[in-house]
């Protein structure tokens, strides 16, 4: 009896759950999705008045309009980066901004320092290096000391000089800071026999290599998105950012025969002397010549 009672149950509960599951259309299930129901992508609306350095950016022509579009959403839906850019452009920034100004280069330059290393002290695959990406053979052609003992293109201060001197004269040479920029990634050459054999004299009536057709616009969205960072999602406290630790400088005109030695004199480590002084490529500084150098030493 009891056995009858189960079989019973059993199928009282079968034909019950298929007469619901018929009688539900695929439209009531919700549908399930790889993200989260508030995360939305959205188009961005691009500003009327960009400009580079004063230079405005004609987004009425539809070749522009993408090409700006296409740097403006690659940045800002690259959070990861873009978050990290904040951190160290708080770092670097205070430091870069003065002497621009000193050396007469317009603000906006700093955000092609940015976008050349990302404020990171790597040397590139083709071999460019320091914050402003030289070459050696560019870096020693404006003065740099570059050798396996020293490296000055690591000099935020010697490197922002040279940049500039190089810049100016690109800009003398090409007409406007815009073409000067390109020319910072295509070369002064390879800008001016285009613009003389395509007979144009912008560069958004320019063909350029690809690289180069980006580089200006990635350049444009940096600046766009650091100076308005709520507009384009980036959420952070000013406690957030990175920053630069206090040095004070100390000059000298001598070989230094060990760092780490040298350092203790002042209380600091063998890593924090090269953390700010990156262009010291050895634990020593040769210094054949009696030349004076500036070692930056972080306050305790």
């Amino acid at each position: 009896m009891n056995n009858s009672i189960r079989f019973l149950s059993l199928l009282i509960i079968v034909f019950t759950t298929l007469f619901f599951v018929n009688g539900i259309h695929k439209s009531d299930i919700p549908l399930k999705t790889n993200t989260h129901e508030n995360y939305k992508i959205k188009a961005l609306k691009i500003p009327e008045n960009l400009n580079f350095a004063g230079e405005r950016v004609p987004l009425e022509n539809p070749n522009i309009f993408e090409r700006m579009d296409r740097e403006l959403l690659v940045n800002t839906y690259w959070q990861s980066n873009g978050l990290l850019l904040f951190k160290r452009a708080n770092k670097y920034f205070p430091v870069l901004e003065p002497l621009l100004k000193k050396h007469g280069l317009p603000d906006d330059f700093k955000f092609l320092a940015l976008a050349e290393s990302a404020f990171i002290d790597e040397t590139s695959s083709a071999g460019a290096a320091g914050m402003w990406h030289f070459m050696v053979e560019t870096g020693k052609e404006y003065g740099l000391e570059i050798n396996s003992n020293v490296d000055e293109r690591y000099n935020i201060e010697k490197s922002t000089a040279v940049a500039a001197e190089y810049l100016k004269k690109s800009k003398e040479k090409l007409g406007s800071w815009t073409l000067a920029a390109a020319a910072y990634n295509a070369g002064n050459f390879g800008v001016s026999s285009r613009l003389e054999a395509q007979k144009v004299n912008s560069y958004y009536d320019v063909l350029l290599p690809n690289e180069t057709e980006r580089y200006v616009f990635r350049i444009l969205a940096l600046k766009e998105i650091m100076t308005n960072p709520e507009k384009y999602g980036f959420i952070f406290d000013k406690e957030d950012l990175y920053t630069l630790p206090e040095t004070t400088i100390v000059k000298v005109d001598t070989t230094i025969t060990n760092l780490v030695t040298f350092g203790k004199k002042f209380g600091v480590t063998y890593k924090e002397l090269k953390i700010h002084n990156a262009w010291l490529r050895e634990n020593k500084l040769n210094n054949k010549s009696g030349k004076v150098y500036e070692i930056k030493i972080p306050v305790k």
